[in-house]
């Protein structure tokens, strides 16, 4: 009896020594099986200028091949027109009613803030205004669930030396821009690591500089200004690798900010000689728009979005090689639509496919051209390769949706996770709205209701105030103004609007038909 009693303690001691361990495998089993997520925006990248989009003429096999072996969206959409409020309400899950962030906002007031060599020498006019440092940004929850989290490229949302800079807004490392107009040169005279400058062996060329007086425009020699000794991308791309090579045996956030194909338009050579030999000889811009100039703006602009492609495809082998590839999830989309300053021609390129390029239909407005973008996610053996989805969705779903993937409890957002769509569920919830609220360009706002689109312009200017409504899958284009037709989808929206907008913080963000219950007439 005394035997069996002790065989029996023996046993369950066993048993629960085997389960404890058992359960400290699995939590670390847990923890490394995580998935690594690496978020690529690129910037002004229109809805059309990739190859699986329907371009024709600049070649993104990289991107392409990202899009074959995952999911394609086709009415994704960018939470604002420009830059920073399109990466604020990003990396919050808000949309513009509740941002606190809603244009670009360059905190004038500081001084002479457009002056680069004045900027250069002083930091305390560089970057922009900052966001409160109570502001929740999703990497700062991710990590909280073990992700060491980085960043490259282009910030916007808060100036050296304040409380807003990324390695106190949630990021471990970030090497970039901290200032949105230090990034109108890719050959700037310092970019920033983590809080310290990081001076490059380039010469301090203002943005906008133009051709000497009496400069042939035809001779490359004219034009050597504008290609000086670091070239930023290169450095961001060595960056980011370095910091996935640090962190591969832990989860990593990694959010590559990519500042192309923003103008200035400046490539490395061998690209740009690729798409002069596929183009032809072209007329030289020269600067009349804001920008550098360029002697191949058609060649130097293709050129970049190809030298982004090739560095997208050079960060997916490094991934394979290092055996990491499984286990990461890639999403790659731009922060709004092409741009039609700096020489960029986007008519040419058909940046926005059916959408429109012209001033007004793309970049700083709230039309398809302005807001919708490309979104592409990759996730080997969870996402079904070569689909393709309608799901009208935002980049304020992301924060929602790494919380369904990591287990991090969200903050209140706007978001809806976009999780079961990736996994070919048929439980996905859908927005009953998507909202814009923009108080640059005259002011606008808008907002979508399934196939319905309502745009009001001119809400901030001198011009007569416009209230339109368009029906997205008969008229993508939204030429056929039909408001006049349905007063019952315009009291709709009415009642969305007055429910969905908060007070802009800033004076810059208000619109004053907003403000005085004047949205839908």
């Amino acid at each position: 009896m005394f035997l069996s009693l002790r065989k029996i303690f023996i046993l369950a001691t066993l048993i629960i020594t085997s389960s404890c361990k058992t359960t400290t495998n699995d939590s670390s089993n847990n923890s490394k099986t995580k998935p690594n997520i690496i978020y690529i925006l690129a910037d002004d990248l229109g809805y059309g200028e990739l190859g699986i989009y329907g371009q024709e003429k600049i070649e993104t096999p990289n991107i392409d091949a990202l899009a074959k072996n995952g999911m394609l969206f086709t009415q994704h959409y960018s939470g604002a027109p420009v830059c920073a409020p399109a990466r604020y309400m990003l990396l919050t899950g808000q949309h513009a009613g509740h941002s606190y962030i809603r244009g670009n906002d360059e905190w004038n007031e500081r001084g002479d803030v457009w002056n680069y060599k004045k900027v250069v020498k002083d930091s305390t006019l560089e970057g922009q205004r900052p966001i409160p440092n109570t502001t929740i940004l999703f990497p700062k929850l991710l990590k909280k669930q073990g992700y060491k989290t980085g960043i490259i490229g282009k910030w916007g949302l808060g100036a050296p030396q304040t409380d807003a800079i990324p390695t106190k807004m949630g990021f471990d490392y970030f090497f970039g821009y901290n200032c949105q107009r230090q990034a109108h040169t890719y050959y700037p005279v310092h970019l920033y690591e983590n809080e310290h400058k990081y001076h490059l062996k380039n010469d301090t060329i203002a943005p906008g500089k133009k051709l000497a007086k009496g400069a042939a425009i035809n001779n490359s020699e004219s034009y050597k200004d504008y290609t000086l000794n670091e070239y930023t991308p290169d450095l961001m791309y060595d960056k980011m690798i370095h910091f996935i090579s640090n962190n591969k045996q832990n989860p990593f956030f990694f959010y590559w900010a990519t500042p192309i194909p923003h103008n200035p338009i400046q490539a490395p050579k061998r690209w740009v000689d690729y798409y002069v030999k596929k183009f032809g000889k072209e007329k030289p811009y020269l600067g009349q728009r804001g920008y550098y100039p360029h002697q191949n703006p058609r060649a130097g602009y293709a050129a970049m979005i190809s030298y982004l492609d090739e560095n997208v495809g050079k960060l997916i082998q490094y991934l394979k090689d290092q055996g990491i590839y499984e286990n990461t999830l890639i999403m790659f989309s731009s922060d709004n639509g092409v741009t039609y300053s700096g020489g960029t021609d986007g008519e040419f390129f058909n940046s926005s496919g059916q959408f429109g390029e012209k001033y007004g239909k793309g970049k700083g407005f709230v039309y398809e051209g302005g807001i919708r973008v490309p979104m592409i996610v990759s996730w080997p053996n969870k996402i079904k390769p070569n689909t393709k989805t309608k799901l009208i969705s935002s980049q304020y779903d992301i924060l929602a949706t790494l919380s369904d993937i990591t287990g991090f409890e969200p903050p209140k957002n706007d978001g809806i996770s976009f999780l079961p769509t990736l996994l070919g569920e048929n439980k996905q919830k859908e927005h009953e709205f998507l909202y814009w609220e923009f108080p640059e360009y005259g002011g606008q706002v808008a907002i979508r209701m399934g196939d319905w689109k309502v745009v009001r312009q001119h809400l901030k200017d001198k011009k007569e105030p416009t209230l339109e409504l368009y029906n997205l899958a008969k008229d993508p284009t939204e030429s056929n103004n039909v408001a006049d037709e349905n007063p019952e989808i315009l009291q709709k929206a009415a009642k969305i609007f007055k429910r969905e907008h908060t007070d802009a913080h800033s004076n810059n963000f208000r619109i004053p038909l907003i403000e005085k219950g004047l949205l839908v007439k």
